[in-house]
């Protein structure tokens, strides 16, 4: 007789990019690596403090218009191009490849995230995409002070390896990791 009232085994489910959820529109092409806005699987919705894994591409001149976000932990990593975050609490800048950024949504904040770096720089305009990932983590406790950080991470890119781009762990402190 097998028993069936013990711990359940955890299983590992790989799912590659072609696999994932699909968001595609004039301006974005995302894939979802979680249940995510009109695509839900009740087996997909996060992985531990984990809820949203994005791969977006977006075209110039467009992107996510301002919007809102609260109690959640918001981390960006540009892999091509730039993108121009802007947000309620006075924190604007263009983040690219290099670049870790993390913004606390804390007690709220609205925030958007554009392509049009060329547009701030007064550059002659590209048609280069923008490609990124966005991570959005459970933070530790709800209703903080929304807060903004970037950290450069040049120089352990160039070591090789695999680098903490983001955590919350006291050992990444000052390292490469920006705090989450």
């Amino acid at each position: 007789m097998t028993d069936t009232t013990g711990p359940l085994a955890p299983t590992v489910d790989i799912r590659r990019a072609d696999d994932r959820f699909k968001t595609r529109l004039s301006w974005l092409d995302s894939k979802h690596s979680f249940s995510f806005s009109r695509h839900y699987d009740p087996l997909n919705t996060h992985h531990g403090l984990l809820l949203v894994n994005n791969d977006d591409v977006v075209r110039p001149g467009t992107g996510f218009e301002t919007h809102p976000h609260q109690d959640m932990e918001i981390v960006t990593w540009v892999l091509q191009g730039s993108l121009v975050h802007q947000d309620s609490t006075g924190h604007a800048g263009i983040i690219y490849p290099g670049l870790a950024q993390r913004m606390s949504a804390g007690t709220g904040i609205l925030h958007s995230e554009k392509n049009d770096s060329w547009r701030l720089q007064g550059d002659s305009p590209h048609t280069d995409p923008v490609h990124f990932v966005q991570m959005w983590v459970v933070p530790d406790e709800d209703g903080i002070t929304p807060g903004y950080e970037q950290l450069e991470i040049d120089d352990e890119l160039l070591r090789g390896g695999l680098i903490p781009v983001a955590s919350g762990m006291t050992k990444h402190d000052g390292v490469s990791a920006i705090r989450i």
